[in-house]
């Protein structure tokens, strides 16, 4: 009996992995993140409002075997306005720079947590820089049409990429945004099996208190370990990891203006899944942050807008022993 419980628990945890995941629209960032905007300050911001180098770079997934055009779509692109963070009176301007190409993606500098050496790297498709434009608040501006073989084959995620990089130009504002891949200009409809990720997140919470945002890093089979690493935080929520082997691990978080980092080993069943750090607010107070993972050779991993292989979920083990 106890042999059979345990291997219906198995078979049970196995089936929650690989059931068919409902389609999920590519809105970076996704609903299910809980993340209220993407966040690019200008270049002379103040890095205590929670941007460590104003400048944040995205990659958009399109399957290999889709041969329609795509659209890159960006939400409140300038920097006045509704949404965005003012200091003293708007003087921001962001530049929005999509490429593709080979070196896109495959560029080492183009996947670093910083941006330095050619992180540029990849053929320049088109940059459009924004300042305070009330035509841009609160509306769509869209990169397109993409064809997506002008993105750079990438194997280990069987599609092509392209790479749009947010840089805050001049200024000292903060430009909230957000990102869609889709299949039309002038509206968001979501590209079958596409998806998003960066390796650095530079965004705001939801201000509201005990809210829980979700950030989901891919664990590749040749991690042993990873280092969370989080700026500015404000000691303002709690920080848990979730898996199939892990079940709400604490994690340290950062102060005001200062980095904090955590190590945590990785499992065999973790690989080629992602796992899901939970942040929980502690007030409603705006809090922008930044965060990063990277393995035990120091090399980023990707956060993916929607989770590889589903929202993980904890799969207790059943060890039961029976007393002669």
């Amino acid at each position: 009996m106890v042999r059979f419980l345990s291997c219906l628990l198995s078979l049970l945890g196995a089936w929650a992995l690989l059931r068919p995941l409902p389609v999920a629209a590519q809105a970076v960032p996704n609903p299910g993140e809980n993340i209220a905007f993407l966040v690019t300050f200008g270049a002379q911001g103040d890095k205590s409002w929670g941007d460590d180098d104003f400048t944040q770079t995205f990659f958009f997934l399109v399957p290999k075997d889709n041969r329609q055009p795509v659209y890159i779509r960006v939400f409140d692109p300038d920097c006045g306005g509704r949404h965005d963070e003012g200091k003293f009176g708007w003087n921001t301007t962001t530049e929005f720079s999509l490429y593709g190409g080979p070196g896109a993606h495959s560029g080492p500098d183009a996947r670093s947590t910083e941006p330095k050496g050619n992180f540029r790297s990849g053929t320049l498709l088109k940059t459009k820089t924004f300042g305070a434009d009330p035509a841009y608040d609160n509306q769509w501006y869209t990169f397109g049409p993409l064809n997506p073989l002008e993105g750079e084959f990438v194997p280990e995620f069987d599609g092509y990429v392209f790479k749009l990089v947010a840089q805050g130009k001049k200024g000292d504002d903060g430009n909230l945004y957000r990102y869609f891949l889709s299949t039309t200009p002038t509206q968001n409809v979501a590209v079958e099996g596409g998806n998003a990720f960066t390796y650095e997140y530079s965004f705001r919470l939801s201000p509201e208190r005990r809210a829980k945002t979700h950030l989901y890093p891919f664990i590749n089979d040749r991690v042993v370990s990873i280092r969370q690493s989080n700026f500015d935080g404000d000691n303002d929520f709690t920080l848990k990891i979730f898996s199939v082997a892990k079940n709400g691990h604490p994690a340290i978080i950062s102060g005001d203006q200062k980095w904090a980092s955590s190590v945590h080993a990785i499992a065999a069943k973790e690989h080629g899944l992602s796992l899901d750090l939970q942040i929980t607010s502690l007030s409603k107070a705006t809090n922008d942050l930044v965060f990063y993972v990277t393995d035990q050779y120091d090399v980023a991993l990707p956060f993916f807008a929607i989770p590889l292989g589903g929202p993980p979920r904890y799969r207790y083990d059943v060890d039961v022993k029976i007393r002669k």
